[in-house]
Protein backbone atom coordinates (compact mmCIF):
# COMPACT_ATOMS: atom_id res chain seq x y z
CA UNK A 1 0.00 0.00 0.00
CA UNK A 2 1.60 3.34 -1.55
CA UNK A 3 1.18 6.68 0.71
CA UNK A 4 -0.59 9.67 -1.17
CA UNK A 5 2.08 12.42 -1.60
CA UNK A 6 -0.34 14.75 -0.01
CA UNK A 7 0.80 12.81 3.22
CA UNK A 8 5.11 13.10 2.41
CA UNK A 9 7.10 15.00 3.79
CA UNK A 10 10.29 15.88 2.03
CA UNK A 11 13.51 14.68 4.58
CA UNK A 12 16.80 16.21 4.73
CA UNK A 13 20.12 15.45 5.66
CA UNK A 14 22.62 17.26 7.76
CA UNK A 15 23.40 19.63 4.55
CA UNK A 16 19.41 20.10 4.68
CA UNK A 17 19.53 18.51 1.72
CA UNK A 18 16.47 15.86 0.07
CA UNK A 19 16.99 12.39 0.59
CA UNK A 20 13.65 11.45 0.46
CA UNK A 21 10.23 11.26 2.14
CA UNK A 22 8.87 10.14 4.61
CA UNK A 23 4.86 9.79 5.88
CA UNK A 24 3.72 12.74 7.76
CA UNK A 25 2.48 10.92 10.47
CA UNK A 26 5.67 9.58 11.39
CA UNK A 27 8.30 12.35 11.30
CA UNK A 28 6.88 13.94 14.49
CA UNK A 29 7.81 11.94 17.71
CA UNK A 30 10.83 11.48 20.49
CA UNK A 31 13.43 10.78 17.35
CA UNK A 32 12.54 13.17 14.41
CA UNK A 33 14.69 12.97 11.32
CA UNK A 34 15.08 16.57 9.63
CA UNK A 35 12.83 17.48 7.13
CA UNK A 36 11.26 20.38 4.80
CA UNK A 37 8.42 22.74 6.65
CA UNK A 38 7.56 26.27 6.40
CA UNK A 39 6.07 29.03 8.32
CA UNK A 40 4.69 31.87 7.83
CA UNK A 41 2.95 35.26 9.36
CA UNK A 42 -0.44 36.42 7.59
CA UNK A 43 -0.96 40.58 7.99
CA UNK A 44 -4.06 41.88 7.70
CA UNK A 45 -5.01 45.53 5.98
CA UNK A 46 -4.60 47.49 9.16
CA UNK A 47 -0.74 45.62 9.60
CA UNK A 48 -1.56 43.58 12.41
CA UNK A 49 -0.05 40.04 12.51
CA UNK A 50 -2.25 36.99 13.07
CA UNK A 51 -1.45 34.63 15.66
CA UNK A 52 -2.91 31.38 16.20
CA UNK A 53 -2.94 28.86 19.02
CA UNK A 54 -2.71 25.40 17.88
CA UNK A 55 -5.19 23.16 18.40
CA UNK A 56 -5.15 20.72 21.45
CA UNK A 57 -5.63 17.88 19.03
CA UNK A 58 -2.06 18.43 17.90
CA UNK A 59 0.70 16.14 18.05
CA UNK A 60 3.13 18.83 18.78
CA UNK A 61 2.93 22.22 21.38
CA UNK A 62 -1.03 21.59 21.60
CA UNK A 63 -2.49 24.77 22.89
CA UNK A 64 0.48 27.00 22.09
CA UNK A 65 0.51 30.36 20.47
CA UNK A 66 2.81 30.60 17.50
CA UNK A 67 2.60 32.17 13.96
CA UNK A 68 -0.13 32.47 11.75
CA UNK A 69 0.35 29.07 10.10
CA UNK A 70 2.95 26.45 9.21
CA UNK A 71 2.99 23.33 7.05
CA UNK A 72 5.57 20.85 5.26
CA UNK A 73 5.63 21.56 1.36
CA UNK A 74 4.39 17.97 -0.30
CA UNK A 75 7.21 16.55 -2.54
CA UNK A 76 7.77 18.53 -5.56
CA UNK A 77 5.76 21.19 -4.46
CA UNK A 78 6.71 24.44 -4.96
CA UNK A 79 7.20 26.64 -2.03
CA UNK A 80 4.90 29.20 -2.48
CA UNK A 81 1.98 26.69 -3.76
CA UNK A 82 2.49 24.89 -0.51
CA UNK A 83 2.33 28.05 1.85
CA UNK A 84 -1.41 29.08 -0.36
CA UNK A 85 -2.38 25.57 0.44
CA UNK A 86 -1.84 25.18 3.79
CA UNK A 87 -3.47 28.97 4.39
CA UNK A 88 -6.34 28.26 2.78
CA UNK A 89 -6.38 24.46 4.57
CA UNK A 90 -5.83 25.60 7.97
CA UNK A 91 -7.27 28.95 8.15
CA UNK A 92 -9.72 29.19 5.24
CA UNK A 93 -7.27 31.89 3.91
CA UNK A 94 -6.70 33.90 0.61
CA UNK A 95 -3.44 35.94 0.41
CA UNK A 96 -1.69 38.19 -1.65
CA UNK A 97 1.77 39.01 -1.85
CA UNK A 98 3.47 36.38 -0.22
CA UNK A 99 7.30 36.09 -0.42
CA UNK A 100 10.18 34.13 1.28
CA UNK A 101 11.97 36.21 4.31
CA UNK A 102 13.85 33.90 5.76
CA UNK A 103 14.95 31.40 3.25
CA UNK A 104 17.25 29.34 5.40
CA UNK A 105 15.94 29.28 9.12
CA UNK A 106 15.68 25.93 10.98
CA UNK A 107 15.20 24.90 14.40
CA UNK A 108 15.18 22.19 16.73
CA UNK A 109 13.08 22.25 19.80
CA UNK A 110 11.29 19.67 21.98
CA UNK A 111 8.06 19.84 23.17
CA UNK A 112 6.66 18.96 27.00
CA UNK A 113 5.44 15.55 25.94
CA UNK A 114 8.94 14.94 24.25
CA UNK A 115 7.97 15.32 20.77
CA UNK A 116 10.79 16.93 18.64
CA UNK A 117 10.51 19.37 15.53
CA UNK A 118 13.75 19.18 13.60
CA UNK A 119 12.95 21.35 10.54
CA UNK A 120 14.87 23.41 7.88
CA UNK A 121 11.78 26.13 8.09
CA UNK A 122 11.73 28.51 5.43
CA UNK A 123 10.05 31.99 6.70
CA UNK A 124 7.16 33.70 4.55
CA UNK A 125 5.18 36.85 5.08
CA UNK A 126 1.75 37.49 3.43
CA UNK A 127 -0.98 39.81 3.14
CA UNK A 128 -4.90 38.77 4.01
CA UNK A 129 -7.10 39.41 1.07
CA UNK A 130 -10.42 38.30 2.54
CA UNK A 131 -12.25 36.54 5.95
CA UNK A 132 -10.57 33.61 7.62
CA UNK A 133 -12.21 30.59 8.49
CA UNK A 134 -9.97 28.20 10.86
CA UNK A 135 -10.02 24.81 10.94
CA UNK A 136 -10.82 23.75 14.42
CA UNK A 137 -8.84 20.87 14.04
CA UNK A 138 -6.17 23.12 13.29
CA UNK A 139 -6.31 26.27 14.92
CA UNK A 140 -8.20 26.41 18.73
CA UNK A 141 -7.92 30.26 18.68
CA UNK A 142 -7.01 33.88 16.83
CA UNK A 143 -5.80 36.94 17.91
CA UNK A 144 -5.09 40.16 15.39
CA UNK A 145 -2.00 41.95 17.28
CA UNK A 146 0.29 44.73 16.27
CA UNK A 147 3.52 43.76 15.20
CA UNK A 148 5.42 45.78 17.98
CA UNK A 149 3.31 44.03 20.51
CA UNK A 150 4.48 40.46 19.25
CA UNK A 151 8.02 41.79 19.35
CA UNK A 152 6.98 42.30 23.05
CA UNK A 153 5.59 39.66 23.72
CA UNK A 154 8.82 37.49 22.59
CA UNK A 155 10.97 39.57 24.74
CA UNK A 156 9.28 39.51 27.65
CA UNK A 157 7.06 36.22 27.87
CA UNK A 158 8.58 33.52 24.98
CA UNK A 159 6.82 30.68 26.93
CA UNK A 160 3.46 32.06 26.02
CA UNK A 161 4.74 30.81 21.89
CA UNK A 162 5.89 28.38 20.29
CA UNK A 163 10.29 27.87 19.96
CA UNK A 164 10.29 28.55 16.47
CA UNK A 165 8.25 31.89 16.77
CA UNK A 166 9.89 33.35 19.80
CA UNK A 167 13.36 32.51 17.36
CA UNK A 168 12.16 33.57 13.84
CA UNK A 169 10.48 37.08 14.93
CA UNK A 170 13.73 38.82 16.17
CA UNK A 171 15.22 37.33 13.02
CA UNK A 172 11.97 39.29 10.78
CA UNK A 173 12.66 42.22 13.08
CA UNK A 174 16.20 42.30 11.48
CA UNK A 175 15.20 41.72 7.95
CA UNK A 176 13.15 44.58 8.08
CA UNK A 177 9.87 41.96 7.55
CA UNK A 178 7.44 43.32 9.76
CA UNK A 179 4.38 45.63 9.32
CA UNK A 180 5.20 47.14 6.10
CA UNK A 181 6.95 44.89 4.26
CA UNK A 182 3.91 41.96 3.70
Amino acid sequence: MSIAIHDQVVLLDEHDQPIGTAPRASVHGTDTPRHLAFSCYLFDGNDRVLLTRRALTKVAWPGVWTNSCCGHPRPGEEPEDAVRRRLADELGAVVTDAHLVLPDFGYTAVDASGVVENELCPVWVARLAGPLRPDPNEVAETAWVAWLDLVALVDSAPALLSPWCVEQVPQLSAAGAKVGAA
